[in-house]
């Protein structure tokens, strides 16, 4: 059974910083491409960091410069560091594994807020 367990979310202040971080098992880790996405009420899912295979990272331009995507193999964990974070990352983070197939987290909520 694949589970994905997201952890990190809170509450911050407008240009604080939070790690992500997304267990995984049930699945052979290395082999997946991981990725982030997050969801705002009213808005759809938006992509925000995936990192491949390989280690290979890309952002969406909102993420550029402030988010850093990792993952370290051996823990089977993907993380993601936020910094200079503002009001409109507010949103539900689900980390995604696709190789393929896709598979979801329950997602956690980052809410920033002064």
């Amino acid at each position: 059974q694949v589970q994905l367990v997201e952890s990190g979310g809170g509450l911050v202040q407008p240009g604080g910083s939070l790690r992500l971080s997304c267990a995984a098992s049930g699945i052979i880790f290395s082999a997946y491409a991981m990725a982030w996405y997050r969801q705002a009420p009213g808005k759809q899912r938006e992509l925000v960091a995936v990192i491949t295979r390989s280690g290979s990272t890309n952002y969406t331009d909102s993420a550029k410069g402030r988010f850093t995507i990792s993952r370290d193999n051996a823990k089977n964990t993907v993380y993601l560091s936020m910094n200079s974070l503002k009001p409109e990352d507010t949103a539900v983070y689900l980390c995604n594994a696709r190789l393929y197939n896709a598979y979801w987290g329950q997602g956690t909520q980052v809410t920033v807020s002064s």
